[in-house]
């Protein structure tokens, strides 16, 4: 028992020497990058803001969200905070500005956490579908996966096709260099990735696994992801030559040696930090390989630096 104990104390002071190590970091390098105090008019139409006739797919800093759909996830107060990595519903992280929704089903198209489950798949959709009829210039990547120790959900890419398919774009490596401006009006990369069910065909209306990539570790200590972040970052091939998605996710996640097993608490050890990430990688020779960005609990603050980054590369600074 007080081994048990004593360990939960040095975890703890783990957490915090990490959490002092990117506060230092912050103070002594600062947050500054090119772009940094653009900030769009309006959230809602940022890629619209832009100048879509210089704005290539891989020239955005997508802005993401972590478990996406998790808003409504578990009972309030006891299982949710396990569980909840965003507080907004699909439709008003859109309307926020994220343009990348990671989200994750179980056989009977319920939107899920681990056990844990919310609303229908189709209640994400029509979010969709509502933020797209709204506006007619947002780009939206929509990565939609059959979550761990879960199965597929019978005749999913049949319904994916049927419900968006008006709005779908084909995948294509070519459109990687194409400006948004030649791509619309289609609207939506859908990204659908079955554990167990074959995986959508090159050059279908659907995409696969292949398209978006990340390298994932499961740690609440803030300072290692940050530092796990920028190294495999470093090791990509800059957007302008990469022929897929390259995701990097500012979160931590709770651990089970840890007290402290809420998410709001732990992620927020990282989240606040993502301007400091990003003028990392631009002072570390990696601006020019940052795609997407995931955080949990988006907030406007992350939209801005993100769309900074994107309004730099259109200016050439970056």
């Amino acid at each position: 028992m007080l081994s048990f104990f004593s360990n939960q104390i040095d975890r703890q002071k783990d957490v915090s020497n990490e959490e002092k190590t990117l506060t230092n970091l912050e103070k002594s390098d600062g947050s500054q990058f090119p772009g940094d105090d653009y900030r769009p008019s309006d959230r809602k139409n940022w890629m619209a803001g832009l100048t879509l006739e210089k704005l290539t797919l891989n020239k955005i800093v997508w802005p993401g969200t972590h478990d996406s759909a998790t808003n409504d996830i578990g009972i309030p107060l006891i299982s949710r905070p396990l569980a909840e990595c965003q507080s907004l519903s699909i439709y008003e992280q859109l309307v926020l500005g994220t343009r990348v929704l990671d989200i994750r089903v179980q056989e009977d198209r319920q939107i899920c956490h681990g056990i844990l489950t919310s609303y229908e798949i189709d209640v994400v959709i029509d979010d969709v579908i509502r933020f797209l009829s709204e506006t007619h210039s947002e780009i939206v990547i929509l990565e939609i996966r059959t979550e761990f120790g879960h199965k597929d959900p019978p005749g999913f890419e049949t319904y994916l096709a049927d419900k968006l398919g008006q709005f779908l774009i084909h995948q294509d490596d070519s459109l990687f260099n194409k400006p948004v401006s030649e791509i619309l009006p289609k609207r939506v990369i859908c990204i659908w990735k079955p554990r167990e069910s074959p995986k959508p065909s090159r050059g279908g209306i659907l995409w696969n696994s292949d398209y978006l990539k990340d390298n994932w570790i499961d740690t609440d200590l803030p300072w290692t992801k940050f530092q796990s972040n920028l190294k495999h970052l470093s090791e990509q091939q800059p957007t302008s030559s990469r022929k897929f998605f390259y995701r990097v996710e500012n979160t931590v996640t709770p651990q089970a040696d840890n007290p402290v097993v809420w998410v709001k608490p732990v992620t927020d050890r990282i989240r606040k930090h993502a301007r400091l990430f990003i003028s990392q990688c631009v002072s570390k020779g990696c601006g020019d390989k940052l795609q997407i960005l995931s955080t949990d609990f988006i907030e406007g603050d992350f939209v801005d630096a993100c769309v900074g980054l994107t309004h730099a590369r259109i200016e050439g600074k970056v």
